[in-house]
Parts: structure tokens; C-alpha cells; sequence
């Protein structure tokens, strides 16, 4: 079924086309009609289905039927500035044929050329929760002529707090506009916010709550704390991966992991919410053309970031909320392509673990360990710690009884390291500039 059976006007399905688009995915084949004609929606997909373009490609023309105004008529809030950067990037590219202004503001950047832009007017309003509120306590922003409200990732969005944020600016919004609301997985939260928010609604539920998607083969090893750095370092070099998304429970965590592969020669990079946006902005763009081979990051990058083909998700880590496993092996697997997520467990997971396989109702296949060399000894500046590891994984204690490792380095590495690329050859870290303000007219 083309697109333009969904009811598409040719410039939306034009610029599709430009893309390499020609059927809509199952999820844009069920919200595009109902958003089309009105309707309220809650639908239930996994990441890289293709719902960012089911709800902009149906907003995009319902706005451009109506009368353009100086204050936003769509507002998109998303939980993360790299999400809220991408969204509007698919904005621009499906509107391109279109008259329609449109805007991105989030945290981590200035808020002056924000402002001016706000002031220009635009149609579509791109936001974080706590960025957008900044806006309408210093009055730059007037949502009163809001007619279309998308809640994109809303549950990561409560799983971040946001609920309160949330509430605050549906009370700035007109009692009467049309309400979206994606999630990749469904909780009692959501429901409850479903519930006081949409109205007619219309139901779409591609995948199963909750459950991880098929193209993504999962992979368990067992294996002892300490030796967790090791393992990984062994399956990158040894494996030849490239491309591997490394989750971790903190960011004091990511940054020691970091520092540690970039020891061991892999190029590595943190990206966390304590990174500054042109941090964060260069860490992703280094990955992405391959510079990069290891970005270690947290929760927060576990939605938004929009990889095209991404190959590798390993928890470092297994996440304390069983869902949050869900949504980052999500960044593997995207659109049709093939993925593989690889979790480290150690002993004091295995109740995690157990609770991650409830979700999924079933069992996540437990591979051999690999016999793999121990990590690198310490640096000479570095206080000994931990443990040498033989072939096999095992704790080898010093002649003096005290354990030999890595110390803990609080401060963040930078990447550009020497490490393997997909050519490799060695590179240099991308250089990037971060702009937190972006426009267009169509």
C-alpha cells in the first residue's frame, strides 16, 4: 500500500519518496487515518517502527490546511534533547515542501536565540518539559492557540519525573486540541494519564507491551564483576565490532568504563546528562562515522538516539527498572535491520535478570563464556585495586593479599583515543558544534 493511500497530500508523500519511503510501516498505517481525521491517539510501539513519522506526516497537513498564526499550533514534547533534535529534523525533511515553520528548544544551551526565534513565530514547537516551562515563566512563549499536542516517549517521560512538568503545560494549553500519545511500553502511570488526557481515542498497538522487538538477538554471559571490563574489551577487539552502544547504571560509572576502554585501545566515548550538549553532540557524531567504536552511556541515551543500523547494544550493567531493558536493546534492531544485544551479569544481578525475562515471558538464551586475557595492569599513577583475571575469568589476588585493578578515575575522559575504526585505521574524535536553536520555513 503506498503512502498516499493513507490519505497523504502529494507534497508529504513527495518528500517520503525523496527519502527512500514507499510503504508506511504497520504503525503509520493505523495512527496516520485516525490523525487525519481527528481522532485522539494512544498507541504502543517499539522504537524504530516508524511512529515519529506517524504522527508528523498527519500533523504536518492537518496544520497546513488551517491559518498560520505567530504562536505555535503543534506542540511535540519529548524527555531528551538528543530525541527533541531528531524529531525535528524528520519535521523539517517531511515538511520541506510545505509552508510551515517550525522550532526546537531544549535544555543545556542558551535560551536568548531561542527567544528570538519564538518571537519570529513558527508553527511546530519541538520541546523538553523543563525548557518549555523556562519559556512560560519568562512569558516567550504563548501556547494558547496550541491545536495539536503530541506526547512523544511518554513513558520515559514519567520515568524521568516529568509528570508534574507535564501537567503544568497541559494547563497552559486550549481545552480543545487533539491529543497524541506514543509509548513504547504501557504501565498503570500511563494508563492514568491516558485516561485524564484523551478523549475519543483512537487505539493502536503494534508489538506486544513490552516485549523486546524479534529482530534483536539477545545474548546473556554470565560473568564475575570484575571481570565484566575484560569480557567486553575481549568481545569488541576479538570480534571485530564496531558501532557498540554500552549502557551503564551511572554516569560516574560511564566515565570510568570509558577511561578503561580507551586503555585498552578501543576509542570511547561517555555520553551522560552531565556531558554539555556540544559534548554530547561530538561524542555521537564520532560514533556515527565510525571514529568512535565504544559510546558508553546512560539511561538517558537509551531513547532519542536514532542510530540508522546501529549493530551492538551491550548492558554493561542490567537496568534496575525491568522496562528500561526494553527500550535500550530498542536502539538495536530499527526499521527491519538486524541487531544483537549482549548482557554482562554478574551474581548480584541475577534477580534483575529474572525480572527482565517475567517481562519478556521468556528466557534470554546463556552463551559460553569465551575464554578471554585479563585486563591491563594499572598505571603508574594508579592506586592498585581489584583484580587480575586469568583465562578463564578467575580473581587473582597480589603477594601482598591485596587485589589488583583499576582505580577509580572520576574525571571524564575525552574520546579520541587510539582505537579501532571500521576501516582500521586509527582516528580522531569528530568535531561538532552543537546548536540548540534550529528553524526553517518549508
Amino acid at each position: 500500500m503506498p503512502f498516499i493511500a493513507l490519505g497523504l497530500m502529494p507534497e508529504l508523500a513527495r518528500a517520503l519518496t525523496e527519502r527512500g519511503y514507499v510503504e508506511p510501516t504497520p504503525v503509520q498505517a493505523g495512527v496516520v487515518p485516525a490523525i487525519l481525521a481527528g481522532r485522539d491517539i494512544l498507541a504502543g510501539a517499539q522504537t524504530g517502527t516508524g511512529k515519529t513519522a506517524g504522527f508528523t506526516l498527519p500533523m504536518l497537513q492537518r496544520l497546513q490546511a488551517g491559518a498560520p498564526q505567530r504562536a505555535p499550533r503543534a506542540l511535540i514534547l519529548v524527555p531528551t534533547r538528543e530525541l527533541a533534535t531528531q524529531v525535528h529534523e524528520s519535521v523539517l525533511a517531511y515538511g520541506k515542501y510545505l509552508r510551515l515553520r517550525s522550532l526546537v528548544v531544549f535544555g543545556g544551551v542558551g535560551i536568548h536565540p531561542q527567544i528570538e526565534g519564538l518571537r519570529r513565530g513558527t508553527d511546530i514547537l519541538v520541546a523538553t518539559p523543563g525548557r518549555l516551562l523556562d519559556h512560560a515563566q519568562q512569558r516567550t512563549v504563548d501556547l494558547s492557540h496550541v491545536e495539536i499536542l503530541v506526547l512523544d516517549e511518554a513513558d520515559r517521560m514519567l520515568d524521568m519525573g516529568f509528570i508534574a512538568d507535564i501537567r503544568r503545560v497541559i494547563k497552559l494549553l486550549p481545552p480543545q486540541r487533539q491529543n497524541l500519545m506514543f509509548s513504547a511500553t504501557y504501565s498503570d502511570d500511563i494508563r492514568r494519564l491516558a485516561q485524564s488526557l484523551l478523549h475519543h481515542l483512537a487505539e493502536v498497538e503494534v508489538a506486544r507491551r513490552n516485549a523486546a522487538v524479534d529482530s534483536v538477538e539477545q545474548r546473556v554471559y554470565r560473568v564475575e564483576k570484575d571481570s565484566k571490563r575484560a569480557l567486553l574489551s575481549h568481545l569488541i577487539r576479538d570480534e571485530d565490532w564496531s558501532q557498540v552502544l554500552v549502557f551503564t547504571r551511572t554516569k560516574h560509572g560511564a566515565n570510568r568504563l570509558t577511561k578503561q576502554l580507551q586503555q585498552d585501545g578501543i576509542a570511547a566515548a561517555a555520553i551522560h546528562g552531565n556531558k554539555s550538549q556540544s559534548a554530547r553532540t561530538q561524542a555521537l557524531a564520532g560514533f556515527k562515522n565510525y571514529s568512535i567504536r565504544a559510546l558508553v552511556a546512560t539511561e538517558v541515551a537509551s531513547r532519542g538516539l536514532d542510530i540508522k543500523e546501529l549493530p551492538y547494544v551491550v548492558n554493561y550493567e542490567l537496568p534496575n527498572v525491568p522496562e528500561d531493558y526494553v527500550h535500550r536493546i530498542g536502539r538495536t534492531g530499527r526499521a527491519g535491520a538486524s541487531g544483537i544485544a549482549v548482557s554482562l551479569v554478574s551474581g548480584d544481578e541475577s534477580g534483575l535478570l529474572k525480572d527482565i525475562e517475567k517481562l519478556l515471558r521468556k528466557q534470554i538464551p546463556q552463551v559460553r563464556l569465551p575464554e578471554f586475557p585479563p585486563a591491563p595492569p594499572p598505571r603508574d599513577h594508579e592506586e592498585p585495586r581489584g583484580g587480575m583475571r586469568t583465562m578463564n575469568g578467575s580473581r587473582q589476588e597480589n603477594t601482598a593479599g591485596r587485589p589488583v585493578g583499576d582505580r577509580v578515575v572520576n574525571s571524564p575522559s575525552r574520546g579520541g583515543q587510539q582505537g579501532h575504526a571500521r576501516s582500521g585505521a586509527n582516528h580522531r574524535l569528530a568535531r561538532g558544534r552543537s546548536r540548540g536553536l534550529s528553524r526553517s520555513r518549508g
